[in-house]
């Protein structure tokens, strides 16, 4: 293509846009557009582009020298600072604040070492935005580590503050306690101990957390590897009481955590202070020995009120739910039906003709191993001898325990005017958002594990970090519910709701969303980090035209702006 000057005899010459081509071995030409309308100077910038020249100076060209993620980083930051969680750390701004910040943000987008977290903070080197715009470009991992150091000293302070704004009197406040392995043998809380990873040959620590009704994380504390839970709760009674300066609250605990031995210790003698927990299997066949439990309870309803001379002045609320009974009943079976299956390879290894398996303490070691993973030696009669090994189902065993399938029962000391039959049953199965934190601390989204700190106070650091990450990451979460596939209209999910001890149940607009992957507006749905992903493509760019530099943040899309105005952040 080319620009074209034609001579007319009476008029202005004509500016034509032209294209050459050869038509039958000669060259022909055809008009693409008048351009006589046009400014001279924009005419000649045409011709001058057609034939390849540049426009301005090479210095002089508008050019894009730097280009980082930070839709994310404002999304993150801005939700930290409009939390108040950054004056909650210190109110005056200073470096090692802005180092901690950095931390808890910096585990929300890319949990990662101090190491590879402070190279993410340096310009040449940098990941993302944040260290720019906190001016971090200088940290490195001594600093982070420094940092953490100055963290966990406020930690006291930090966690009362949340208290005070996240508890009040008469609150209900859920507990509960989870390990994570450790790399390395050098640290002075790690032990050896029940491992919830499925990691029994390495060292791990245990931290328990602190939640009110709705989840929303508290305070964290870390212990040793093999502490007990019922050991922790003391400590948990001391910090609501005497730090937080509650005298009445409702603590949550699960069966294995709030023992009678606990409850009888650390709870009964400090009034004000009420529990909700459940019975262990083995009280829970007490009751249904001595008939005070039996299934006719349950004839008409799910769940039945009970009282009982072994808790004075406590109710007991036993609840049957059929689909849990089912799905005891199925894996029952199944572990009986593979269990059997290695007992009987066992058998035929001390019958085989070769090197069959004598000893009885070899086939005592062996036995138990197996029945050491499975978990159902209970329901089996082992014979072992010097030549021989033999068994068979304990069947009545086998039926004791059926009988309790689906069955569990609620203790609580709160009294049926304050707290009904439901909202207790209720208030026990909320110990699940604690374990939802767990879920996110541990593996999803935050990545506590494996810890790889080796003095006591940086692994406290540690913790306290991720457990202050996921306090953004829970406002995030609600705020960010509509775009989530997670139920944004509980009210709904629970009014369809048969009983409370039937399984929770989705809303409609929630299983909308997961059938159709889109929000009744018609933007993607998403889960967490997906959306943190998509929120990162928002870039922050360098740009400079000559001497001239400046910054250019492009436009959000849709969803990434309704993302932001739900969290009610800005992007710049």
């Amino acid at each position: 293509m080319y620009v074209e000057t034609v001579p007319n005899r009476n008029s202005a010459p004509a500016i034509l846009l032209r294209q050459g081509f050869r038509q039958a071995g000669r060259v022909r030409k055809r008009t693409l557009a008048n351009l006589s309308h046009w400014p001279p100077d924009q005419i000649d910038r045409l011709r001058r582009v057609l034939k390849g020249e540049l426009l301005v100076a090479p210095h002089q060209a508008l050019r894009l020298s730097r280009s980082l993620p930070h839709g994310h980083v404002a999304a993150v930051l801005g939700t930290l600072r409009r939390l108040g969680l950054e004056k909650l750390l210190d109110r005056c701004s200073h470096r090692q604040r802005d180092l901690a910040v950095a931390l808890i943000v910096a585990r929300l987008l890319e949990p990662r070492s101090k190491l590879a977290t402070s190279r993410g903070f340096r310009l040449e080197t940098a990941s993302s935005s944040l260290g720019e715009v906190l001016e971090l470009g200088s940290a490195d991992e001594d600093d982070l580590y420094q940092a953490m150091d100055w963290l966990l000293a406020r930690q006291p302070r930090i966690e009362q503050a949340l208290a005070k704004k996240h508890l009040s009197e008469g609150s209900l406040v859920l507990y509960d306690l989870t390990s994570s392995y450790f790399e390395g043998r050098q640290c002075p809380l790690a032990r050896y101990g029940h491992s919830r990873d499925e990691r029994p040959g390495n060292l791990q620590i245990v931290f328990g957390l602190l939640t009110n009704g709705e989840g929303c994380p508290v305070a964290v504390e870390v212990f040793e590897g093999n502490t007990g839970d019922p050991a922790t709760v003391a400590a948990q009674v001391s910090k609501l009481r005497d730090r937080f300066g509650l005298e009445r609250v409702v603590l949550v605990g699960d069966r294995g955590m709030l023992t009678a031995a606990r409850i009888r210790e650390d709870l009964q003698p400090l009034a004000g202070l009420d529990w909700i927990t459940a019975l262990k299997s083995v009280e829970v066949r007490k009751l249904v020995s001595e008939g005070t439990l039996q299934q006719s309870l349950f004839d008409e309803k799910d769940l039945a009120e009970m009282t009982h001379p072994d808790y004075p002045g406590e109710r007991l609320i036993a609840c049957y739910n059929p689909l849990l009974a089912d799905q005891r009943k199925r894996k029952r079976q199944e572990l009986l039906a593979a269990t059997e299956k290695k007992l009987n390879q066992i058998v035929a290894a001390t019958q085989r003709s070769q090197q069959p398996l004598r000893g009885g303490q070899k086939i005592a070691l062996r036995v138990g191993k197996l029945l050491g993973r499975s978990k159902v030696g209970k329901h089996f009669q082992l014979r072992i001898e010097e030549h021989h090994f033999s068994w068979k189902r304990d069947q009545a065993n086998i039926d004791r325990e059926a009988a309790l399938d689906g069955i569990y029962v609620i203790r609580t000391s709160l009294p049926a005017e304050q707290s009904s039959n439901e909202e207790t049953v209720r208030r026990y199965k909320s110990l699940a958002k604690v374990e939802r934190a767990f879920r996110s601390l541990k593996s999803v989204d935050l990545k506590v594990r494996p810890i790889h700190h080796h003095l006591a106070d940086r692994v406290r650091a540690h913790v306290f970090l991720c457990m202050l990450a996921y306090y953004v990451e829970w406002h995030m979460r609600e705020a960010l519910a509509p775009l989530l596939f997670d139920d944004d209209d509980r009210v709904a999910a629970e009014a369809q709701r048969d009983s409370i001890v039937a399984p929770a149940s989705r809303s409609e607009k929630a299983q909308r969303k997961a059938r159709r992957k889109r929000t009744d507006e018609a933007l993607a749905v998403h889960s967490f980090q997906t959306l943190l992903k998509d929120l990162a493509t928002i870039t922050k760019n360098q740009m400079r035209m000559g001497e001239q530099s400046f910054e250019m943040i492009p436009t959000p899309t849709p969803l990434q702006q309704r993302a932001l105005e739900l969290l009610q952040v800005p992007c710049r």
